[in-house]
């Protein structure tokens, strides 16, 4: 029998924190007990948070690995195993890799090519022999402005572990870059693109998005049902893209960039997902809508570590502060993303879930984490 106690812990629950003790036995929570005692053989955590372990949404951090510099590939299995390393000692402990399908194959410039189908092939092979220390799941994001996404979409199906399928439009002039200038500072600057190289791609990606853009999103959200996906919108800016959101399904909406948007959401019951970076940076890098302003306004439901893992747990404990409770700030990066992508085994400290469990120090204005457990295992 497999069995782990925290005693003396600070518990946080779905809705209380608590001081008291936890115990892990093969593989889900048994008992959840209140009171400081510390009996023989268990870990005492001498005041420290006890939470359900991180789930991730959306991460683009595994192609940081296998891209460690511009042009540098790195060996698949090496990134993926440092990947799931660097996520477990974050305290994430279930994560959504996303990645990209729909590729531009006429560019000459940037990385645009295709990867989605091989990589996920290499992630759900060292899942299956054992090789990741957390839960791994598939995010396909769906990039309608691209030439190639109905026939990198076909490639996959139902038995792939997709999770989400998010719809990506990253046509300039709207969304995400509808300030062109932002635009081109983010292109010029990653892809070494000249002033006149960057309007040459500006006028591509309109003309892609204009002959494909349309039957691209119908095979998205299409094939998000065939493979028994959620699917997410990504950007929203206006409330009449949130409508359109509303139309295809979707569960919740990836970084509306505006107030305007994620109210829509609200109002058409779409939850509203923001990225902790912007949330400690205090704004966006792209100069979108602050993370803290709809957090302020009771708009924000869930937060996605996005391009920085650590990120996540500092951002629940500060919404927990923001917002004068630290079970709801914890909900934010648990119990929230499981019921937006319909996980129901795991996100809270209950009798009977899984024992996905972290243990953190409050150190300062940020988290260090002590511990993590997967199913009852330690395994940071």
């Amino acid at each position: 029998m497999s069995q782990t106690i925290l005693a003396n812990a600070t518990l946080v629950l779905p809705n209380e924190v608590i001081h008291g003790a936890i115990r892990l036995e093969n593989g889900v929570i048994t008992a959840i007990d209140h009171g400081t005692s510390v009996s023989v053989g268990a870990v005492n955590c001498e005041g420290d948070l006890v939470m359900p372990g991180l789930i991730e949404l959306h991460t683009d951090n595994l192609e940081r690995h296998i891209e460690p510099r511009p042009k540098v590939n790195w060996p698949h299995a090496s990134a993926i195993i440092a990947h799931d390393a660097e996520l477990a000692s974050t305290g994430i402990t279930t994560v959504f890799d996303a990645l990209r399908v729909g590729s531009i194959t006429s560019s000459k410039k940037g990385d645009l090519g295709e990867y989605a189908r091989t990589l996920a092939n290499e992630i759900l092979d060292l899942r299956n022999k054992g090789a990741l220390r957390i839960s791994h799941f598939l995010h396909l994001r769906a990039e309608v402005c691209s030439e190639t996404l109905i026939a990198e979409l076909a490639k996959f199906g139902p038995e792939d572990r997709i999770g989400i399928v998010s719809l990506m439009d990253h046509t300039p002039g709207q969304r995400q870059f509808r300030d062109l200038t932002q635009l081109r500072a983010y292109v010029c600057g990653k892809h070494g693109l000249s002033e006149s190289e960057f309007e040459s791609h500006v006028a591509e990606q309109v003309s892609i998005s204009t002959r494909l853009g349309q039957a691209h999103e119908a095979a998205a959200v299409s094939e998000a049902r065939r493979f028994g996906a959620v699917l997410a919108s990504h950007d929203d800016t206006t409330a009449e893209q949130v409508a359109t959101s509303a139309r295809h399904g979707a569960h919740f909406a990836e970084f509306p960039t505006t107030l305007e948007a994620a109210t829509a959401c609200r109002a058409l019951g779409i939850k509203v997902m923001m990225g902790a970076p912007n949330l400690i940076r205090g704004g966006s890098h792209s100069g979108n809508v602050a993370a803290h302003r709809l957090a302020e306004a009771d708009l924000l439901d869930i937060v996605s570590s996005d391009y920085v893992p650590s990120a996540l747990l500092s951002a629940a404990l500060l919404l927990g502060d923001l917002w004068g409770d630290v079970a709801r700030g914890v909900r934010t990066v648990t119990a929230a993303p499981a019921q937006a992508v319909g996980l129901t085994d795991r996100g809270s400290l209950e009798i009977g879930a899984r024992a996905d469990v972290i243990r953190v120090a409050r150190v300062a204005n940020s988290a260090a984490l002590r511990g993590t457990w997967v199913h009852g295992n330690r395994v940071g």
